[in-house]
């Protein structure tokens, strides 16, 4: 692997024996619209692959089959495989997709199975390093036991297929469920500057070495919360989405970002951004958007 070109912020995470940088890549918009079909410029999105796992030196990348689907794993086998021995590539499984886009629940343990095995063909892989199991629906998690559906993950994980578990989309109760039956290493769940739910959550995963993931950065904003993200992105000459990225680094340690872009340049913005060093003012500035 070639020595990064930008220095990439906030340093390593280590997910169980997997060393990762804690600024990651989520794949997803490389599909096109709506997630489903191929890009619209395949050679682009093979080109912000290569950036990001070879050229930047980024060792954490988020994906799942049900992309496309079939689609951002494919194109990450063309872009990187053979796989550098640092990269650790992360997928989802518990969800499928239908025609008409939607994502379906697909949680039962035939359907596990084969979304794990569907996941190591379309990356070629004998193993891999890191599932996350999907919980709730399209509206956000949901209440409910996870134990039949994390079993066969765990089965599959004493069969040599999977070196990790996580959750994602999950309640505070389904992370502690998870626990009861095998350590994780990870949870992904949309957090924010305006969505604070997880926010003891978070902290109680700190002081447990496991990571926190947060998806959709910006998501959920008001336009009186968007004035004050603005308001400190002006003051710092920088973006809204830097700043936001820069809060969630400084959040806590066990945060890792997987900011996704079909774009490049738009990848080194997010890289740079996120290295922003945000004073005790606009720290508390920013606290004050989610609550």
């Amino acid at each position: 692997m070639s020595t990064p070109s930008l220095s990439l912020p906030g340093g390593t995470w280590t997910l169980g024996d997997l060393t990762v940088t804690r600024f990651g890549y989520g794949a997803m918009q490389l599909a096109g619209p709506w997630v489903m079909g191929p890009p619209a410029d395949r050679e682009g999105a093979l080109a912000v692959l290569r950036e990001a796992a070879v050229d930047l030196g980024i060792t954490h990348i988020d994906t799942s089959d049900a992309y496309g689907p079939r689609v951002t794993n494919e194109l990450i086998r063309e872009a990187l495989h053979p796989y550098p021995e640092s990269l650790h590539i992360v997928t989802k499984v518990g969800a499928t997709r239908d025609e008409q886009g939607g994502w379906p629940t697909a949680r039962r343990p035939e359907d596990l199975r084969r979304q794990v095995h569907d996941n190591l063909k379309s990356l070629r892989l004998d193993v891999l390093d890191l599932v996350n199991l999907r919980l709730g629906n399209a509206e956000g998690p949901q209440p409910g036991s996870l134990a039949e559906a994390f079993e066969t993950l765990v089965e599959l994980q004493q069969q040599g297929l999977i070196r990790h578990l996580g959750v994602s989309n999950a309640t505070e109760e389904q992370v502690t469920e998870a626990q009861s039956i095998a350590p994780i290493v990870c949870v992904q769940n949309m957090y924010n500057l305006a969505h604070r739910h997880d926010d003891k959550l978070i902290d109680r995963l700190a002081t447990e070495g496991v990571a926190y993931v947060p998806f959709f950065p910006l998501g959920g904003f008001t336009p009186l919360q968007s004035s004050a993200l603005s308001a400190v992105a002006a003051r710092l000459k920088a973006t809204p989405m830097s700043v936001a990225l820069a809060w969630l680094l400084q959040r806590s340690p066990n945060i890792l970002l997987i900011p996704g872009t079909s774009s490049t340049a738009h990848l080194r913005e997010n890289i740079a951004g996120a290295g922003l060093s945000l004073s005790h003012e606009d720290l508390t500035e920013l606290d004050d958007i989610g609550r």
